[in-house]
Parts: structure tokens; C-alpha cells; sequence
């Protein structure tokens, strides 16, 4: 056997491998279903608006939220792995919750960041992130949520030529990512972490030139 093929046979080998493993970290680290809800006084809030790992480092920026968790929700299948959010069969959506204190940050001003962080005029994708993994959605928790989200979507849509598609529902099973997914911006070191300002724009969408700015 010559050497051509013997780098060819070990590639192979390598890509095998290697898949192999990547299937074994997903088994390991499989999501689970997030059942504990915040201590007093904190509430919580969930929406989804394109890839978790921008819209995590978004409201991460944002005085009062305590924590931000990317995860899965919105679909059918229980305790879902990122393959198979991405193989767009389960009916799940790339979301953050949201752990805020009310007297420091209130849910319309989560509501306002929401708007700012993407184009919630696209249906099925942010920019190049397309499939229903990616579409904007916010799920609400209580009624008071839903009013609230309800008349903000009216108000924005006032600031945008086409129609906004984003979904409002209730909110349902919220599975945790895999660990490699949750606090992505400080762990990797990405450069479209915003430093977020409710008066001003994000900077992470500016950037990316992937939203229409107001």
C-alpha cells in the first residue's frame, strides 16, 4: 500500500472516530427538562429569536437579569439533543430563559431587547441560520406575559416594513443545551457579545447586519 493510501485510510479512520465521539458527547450530555422555577423575587422569561448563542450574550448584558440559560422548547420531542434540534424534526426552537429581578429589569423591557436582538420579520431562520430551529418566538409564562407580549408586538410592528412572524405561546417543557452551548460568549471568546443599552441598538445585530434598525 502506498503512502496516498494509506493517508486516505487513516482520514477515514479519523472522521469515523471522530464521529463516533461527537455522538457519545451528545449521549452524555443530554438535555433534561428544566423544572425548578426561580427563588422569590425573581421571575422568569423565555423567548427565541435565532442562534442561542447570540441572543444568550444579549440579555446576559442587560442590568437586573441574573442568568441566562440556552436550551430547547416549543416542540415535541422530550429530551432532545442539538443534532436533533438541527435536523429540524422535532418542532423545538433555540431559546433562552431568562432569570430576571422585576425591581431591577421589568418583562416589557426584556420585551423591547427581544425586539432589538433580530429581525422578527423573518420566518424560519436569523441572517443564514435558516430552519424552524431558528424562528422568533416568545413564550410566555403567565397571562400578564401574554398581554404584555401581545401589545409590545403591535408596537413594534410599527417600526418595521414587513410583518413580524414572531409566535407567541405559552411557554412549555424548557430542556437544557448540552454544556459546550450555555455561557458561549465567555467560554469561546466570540466577538458579537453586545454591550447592550435599552436606549441605544444592539451592537451585536448592527454587526451582522442581519436586522432592520428602527
Amino acid at each position: 500500500m502506498n503512502q496516498s493510501w494509506i493517508l486516505v485510510v487513516a482520514t477515514v479512520v479519523i472522521i469515523i472516530l471522530g464521529a463516533g465521539y461527537v455522538r457519545a458527547m451528545d449521549k452524555e450530555k443530554a438535555t433534561t427538562a428544566l423544572t425548578e422555577t426561580p427563588p422569590e423575587p425573581y421571575q422568569e422569561a423565555t423567548f427565541a429569536a435565532g442562534c442561542f448563542w447570540c441572543v444568550e450574550s444579549e440579555f446576559q448584558a442587560i442590568e437586573g437579569v441574573k442568568e441566562v440559560i440556552s436550551g430547547y422548547t416549543g416542540g415535541h420531542v422530550e429530551n432532545p439533543s442539538y443534532q436533533q434540534v438541527t435536523g429540524k424534526k422535532t418542532g423545538h426552537a433555540e431559546a433562552v430563559r431568562v432569570v430576571y429581578d422585576p425591581n431591577m429589569v421589568g418583562y416589557e423591557r426584556l420585551l423591547e431587547a427581544f425586539w432589538l436582538i433580530h429581525d422578527p420579520t423573518q420566518a424560519d431562520g436569523q441572517g443564514v441560520d435558516l430552519g424552524p430551529q431558528y424562528r422568533s418566538a416568545i413564550f410566555y409564562h403567565s397571562e400578564a406575559q401574554k398581554e404584555a407580549a401581545e401589545a409590545s408586538k403591535m408596537t413594534a410592528q410599527t417600526k418595521f416594513k414587513d410583518s413580524i412572524v414572531t409566535e407567541i405561546t405559552p411557554a412549555s417543557s424548557f430542556y437544557v443545551a448540552e454544556g459546550y452551548h450555555q455561557n458561549y460568549y465567555e467560554n469561546k471568546g466570540i466577538v458579537y457579545q453586545s454591550v447592550f443599552d435599552l436606549e441605544g441598538k444592539s451592537t451585536t445585530m448592527r454587526k451582522r447586519k442581519w436586522w432592520q434598525l428602527f
